[in-house]
């Protein structure tokens, strides 16, 4: 019986309705997707260098399609915490460092 390993796919999204692109897969790989969102928050931490107005961390299981995300379908954590594990995607927001 293989083991399901689940990954940390790190998502750059626009400003836009267009689509987030998947620019990274975190290193980390988890034994469920529980244990996958709960790291969700470190995970973003780790990837603050991305030149995207919002940085996406979605969990899906190893070796899957990378599916369709469009910056308006992500939730923005609001003051306090992230969202509850309930929700399959969580974004933080990045200040863009590029010189414009």
């Amino acid at each position: 019986m293989q083991t399901l390993m689940y990954v940390m796919a790190i998502m750059g999204c626009g400003e836009s309705d267009a689509a987030c692109r998947e620019v990274r897969i975190d290193q980390q790989t988890y034994q469920s997707a529980a244990s996958c969102q709960a790291a969700t928050a470190s995970a973003l931490a780790r990837h603050t260098d991305l030149e995207f107005p919002t940085v996406v961390a979605r969990c899906r299981p190893a070796g899957a399609q990378a599916q369709l995300l469009r910056g308006s379908d992500v939730l923005l954590p609001g003051p306090g915490s992230l969202p509850g594990a309930q929700t399959p995607r969580y974004a933080a927001r990045f200040v863009a460092r590029s010189s414009r």
